[in-house]
């Protein structure tokens, strides 16, 4: 349970001064920041407004005692104050805030997390709301979770005006919401983001996931199975050891002692990774999902290095989840052309349904995906976030989802914003080789060039059988010719 929160001083004094400006009655948005299991203490990075919706609305706003609402318009403070009722509520569009954190989660890395909400209204509105906030604190934790900790509650941020004071509280995540649900917690400002370490890691990953029957039933969807395969990478990472800038971790309790750290994990050398491909009676193919993943990580320096540990495996897993939701997501709003990998490269093949929601039982292809590529954009303070690119989209794109979803400007040098994933992970999809041709072939060799075809693979394997036809016609020549070659010797000799 966190008994004590530290917001960063510097970000919330401006968000303070851009609030009392604007003369807003209402405001909603997200709280970015760690839960600190370790130290039982919050920490508040920034707030992010939660942007108007499609319709241009604001995500928020107060409804008098007669069910009128108050508008967001401009207006000096004291009259804001004395036009609101006693019997005043808020209404909050639960869904668009929810969306706003899971797309806002998707941008944040190893260490900083959507941990609440912020509102910003008078003191009886805030009273008056409590299950509508609780129910809003909710929906934010269902679509931004926490994957490592269990942790069932979030922070609710009240900056109240007439007088101007900040205060939070813990929002249970029961599954009944009452008032009760709110309980207060110390709350400060100090130095925060100026504190953080850094933790850098480049991980490389090779999964080969057999397509085969389960049980009589069809196979898996293209994006179950891959979501499977994510799944065996999260179980290698959480057992796996650590090394940091070259040693090995061994005391859980030790801190960092200075800013920037590389991480390198070692994963088992041997396991069982093809159990169940030996389990199944009948293997089409096989899912090669392979690639790098550059992950960032951030630790307050009363943190143990375990800690950071712990997020940046995490990270890893919800990038790796985020690019599959993207993918699917793209499928979802518009089917894809795929590049068949048949004898004729260059085809495109219009599908009936999109990539990630093929049978692949049924597709006796190989087909050629890319996920979004990662890159890294400037935040505060010498921080970073994330956003992913396609493969045929360059970093401009970016700038605009920083502006709308992170409430920030955008870098102005492109070259601010930094590719250290040169090639995003690749997927490879085959149903017509077969299994244990590239599960037990040499890891040295598992990486495909995607250039090549099956033509040219074909005419490599028929190259093979020639030679394998000829070497007995030659050992036949070479013992005829020994023969005669002895013959030829005794004849000369008697003579």
């Amino acid at each position: 349970m966190v008994k004590a929160v530290v917001g960063d001083e510097t970000q919330l004094k401006l968000t303070e001064n851009r609030l009392t400006r604007s003369a807003i009655p209402s405001e909603v948005g997200l709280v970015i920041g760690k839960l600190s299991s370790k130290l039982d203490k919050g920490f508040v990075y920034d707030l992010v407004p939660t942007p108007t919706n499609d319709d241009g609305e604001p995500p928020c706003s107060i409804i008098d005692g007669v069910g009128v609402g108050v508008g967001n318009g401009k207006k000096k403070g004291s009259s804001r104050a004395k036009s609101q009722p006693e019997s005043s509520t808020l209404f909050i569009d639960n869904d668009w805030v929810s969306e706003h954190a899971r797309q806002v989660s998707r941008m944040l890395l190893g260490g900083m997390k959507v941990v609440g909400i912020y509102i910003w209204v008078n003191e009886t509105s805030f009273k008056n709301s409590a299950i509508t906030l609780c129910q809003t604190v909710k929906g934010v934790a269902e679509a931004a979770s926490l994957v490592e900790t269990d942790w069932n509650e979030r922070l609710l941020i009240h900056i109240s005006y007439s007088p101007l004071r900040w205060t939070c509280r813990n929002c249970s995540l029961a599954a009944n919401i009452t008032s009760n649900s709110l309980r207060p917690c110390d709350f400060k400002m100090g130095k925060v983001l100026g504190s953080l370490h850094t933790f850098r890691c480049m991980y490389n990953f090779d999964v080969r996931l057999p397509l085969g029957h389960e049980d009589g039933q069809h196979i898996r969807r293209f994006a179950d199975n891959l979501r499977h395969g994510i799944t065996i990478q999260a179980k290698e990472l959480r057992s796996s050891k650590a090394l940091i800038d070259g040693k090995l971790v061994i005391e859980d309790e030790q801190h960092a002692s200075y800013d920037f750290h590389e991480v390198e994990f070692l994963l088992p050398f041997l396991q069982d990774k093809y159990v169940e491909a030996c389990s199944q009676k009948e293997v089409f193919g096989v899912v090669l999902f392979s690639g790098s993943v550059c992950s960032l990580a951030y630790l307050n320096s009363k943190e143990p290095v375990s800690q950071a540990l712990a997020d940046i495996k995490e990270d890893i897993i919800m990038s790796l989840l985020s690019r599959l939701e993207m993918l699917c997501d793209e499928a979802d709003r518009e089917p894809e052309s795929i590049t068949d990998g048949g004898e004729d490269s260059s085809s495109q093949k219009s599908i009936d349904k999109p990539v990630p929601h093929l049978n692949l039982g049924a597709q006796r292809k190989q087909y050629n995906i890319s996920f979004p590529r990662r890159v890294f954009v400037p935040w505060l303070e010498g921080t970073y976030i994330c956003d992913y690119i396609q493969p045929s989209e360059t970093v401009e794109v970016v700038k605009d989802h920083c502006v709308e979803l992170m409430s920030m400007e955008a870098p102005t040098d492109a070259s601010e914003i930094l590719e250290p994933e040169s090639e995003a992970p690749a997927l490879i999809t085959s149903t017509t080789k077969s299994f244990w041709d590239i599960a037990a072939h040499d890891s040295s060799a598992a990486k495909w060039d995607n250039s090549v075809s099956k033509k040219s693979r074909g005419s490599r394997n028929r190259i093979s059988a020639k030679s394998a036809d000829l070497n007995p016609m030659l050992a036949v020549l070479v013992v005829v010719l020994s023969i005669v070659v002895g013959l030829v010797l005794f004849l000369i000799r008697a003579a």
